[in-house]
């Protein structure tokens, strides 16, 4: 009898891993269950979705799955059988499991506010490919929008929906945006460079209640003057969805508790992604869990019997038209056992940009790059692999290229050396993208088609294209077959 294997969530995390499971072949059977009614989709890309600049089709995840894999959207599970090894779904149906594996992602905050139960018609979380319809269909008839929430989720939003022309005021309860990764200063400059792009923001505005009704939404803020808009969208956070492991008796303490082969309290079941509890810490990133998935498959398939999850440290992209910023690890340095630390600050407000670095033992800690700053690349590739930064701290802080010797620059790839991530999401190296160019991949699309590289949050999408680039200067004979193809296509 084939092995069965149900997948509860047809997100990111629960496609990829379907699909991590059908790439490694065998004698299994995999049943994915969504309770979405679409196909998987990229969560990262719908603010570009909110923006205009993509359309549905473009979000669409596209997983090579095949014989031995059954996708069942619009089927929400509502119960786990434990002892019958069976999940059940809303409309009565029971799929049976050797292994399950619960990939139910995380849920939008509402906050405990007077007016927010039920959710008025005005009144949108953004999360899923469904919320983001309805925001764009608010948005057809209004002009003002309210963000309520100046994290990262929030202020991708705000931009998007101030792309599509709309008046848009973010409200955030504490003094500066983005303080999770953020510190006073760098936030500062963001609520300079975002005002420019239109959208303002209302620091230190703790929301008391909200009152909607046919003809607006006004988001009262306490002393302050309330705010009156057309529509409100919620960015308030996100809680792993956990009520399916509570139900069925799991451990569950922020998150569904797993281990590092990511197996739960029972070990027929195992939890990826969002709903994650790992280490004593949840993810929320897209690059944790298709490592999750990765693991979970090796495990399941025995193509690796020892694979173990080690989360990486994470680099935070907003990824937002007009706005370029990274930060990553502890600028704060809550963290710091201790120690000399070296702390670099560069601020122009003026144009937008500003640098914070903290060293310690020759490796950075923490980076804050807001602005065009062509060292973001290395700075990132630094803090990866734990390498020691440069004498010339400058050469970070202040965007020369890494490298640049007296001769003069020297930013080509390659200098990189080929064990360098270029996505992380995927985890792809340079010298995976090198061995899919000499495969045959010939343009920056064949090369993310062969690697994934490129189709997560989309930030590498110009350092694939650029070794791309690179390589064919170094393979002319390539780059003319990539000229006679498009000759030929065209």
């Amino acid at each position: 009898m084939n092995e069965r294997i149900v997948v509860v969530g047809y997100g990111m995390a629960g496609a990829r891993l379907a699909a991590e499971l059908h790439a490694r072949g065998g004698d299994r059977r995999i049943t994915v269950l969504g309770a979405e009614p679409h196909r998987a989709y990229n969560r990262i890309m719908l603010s570009t979705l909110l923006a205009g600049r993509i359309g549905e089709p473009d979000v669409e995840l596209v997983e090579a799955v095949g014989p031995g894999v059954e996708v069942h959207t619009g089927a929400a599970v509502t119960a786990v059988d434990r002892a019958a090894r069976e999940v059940v779904t809303a409309d009565g149906g029971r799929h049976g499991y050797d292994h399950l594996v619960l990939a139910t992602g995380s849920l939008a905050v509402v906050p405990p506010l007077p007016g927010l139960a039920p959710l008025p018609e005005r009144v949108v979380p953004f999360r899923t490919l469904g919320d983001c319809r309805r925001i764009l269909a608010a948005a057809e008839g209004a002009r003002r929008v309210t963000v309520l929430g100046g994290g990262l989720l929030g202020l991708e939003a705000a931009r998007g929906l101030a792309a599509r022309g709309l008046d848009v005021t973010v409200v955030h309860p504490v003094g500066h945006l983005m303080e999770r990764q953020l510190d006073p200063s760098a936030g500062a400059v963001l609520a300079g460079t975002l005002a420019g792009l239109g959208v303002r923001s209302r620091l230190g505005a703790p929301a008391t209640a909200v009152t909607a009704d046919a003809d607006g939404v006004r988001l009262h803020l306490g002393d302050a003057e309330p705010l009156d808009a057309d529509l409100l969208v919620l960015c308030c956070g996100v809680r792993p969805d956990t009520a399916l492991a509570a139900s069925a008796g799991l451990a569950v303490e922020r998150g569904v508790v797993v281990d590092d082969r990511m197996r739960t309290s029972d070990r027929r079941i195992s939890a990826i992604g969002d709903c994650a509890q790992h280490d004593g810490a949840l993810t929320g990133l897209v690059a944790p869990a298709w490592a999750q998935a990765r693991v979970v498959a090796d495990v399941l398939t025995g193509a690796d019997p020892l694979a173990r999850y080690r989360p990486r440290p994470a680099v935070t992209r907003l990824k937002a038209a007009g706005i370029d910023l990274a930060a990553m690890g502890d600028v704060a340095g809550t963290g710091d056992p201790g120690g000399p630390v070296e702390e670099l600050t560069f601020a122009d407000p003026a144009r937008g940009t500003y640098a914070r670095l903290r060293i310690r033992d020759e490796r950075l800690t923490g980076a804050i790059l807001l602005g065009d700053n062509p060292a973001v690349g290395t700075v990132v590739q630094l803090f990866d692999r734990g390498a020691p930064v440069p004498t010339d701290r400058r050469s970070l802080l202040l965007g020369r290229a890494f490298g640049e010797t007296q001769s003069g620059p020297a930013a080509s790839p390659a200098l990189m050396p080929d064990a360098a991530t270029v996505c992380r999401c995927n985890d792809v190296t340079k010298g995976a993208l090198v061995a899919c160019w000499r495969a045959g991949a010939r343009t920056a699309a064949a090369l993310s088609a062969g690697t994934r590289a490129a189709t997560g949050c989309g930030g590498c999408r110009d350092a694939v294209a650029g070794i791309a680039g690179w390589l064919a200067e170094a393979d002319p004979q390539a780059a003319d077959e990539v000229r006679e193809t498009v000759e030929v296509a065209s």
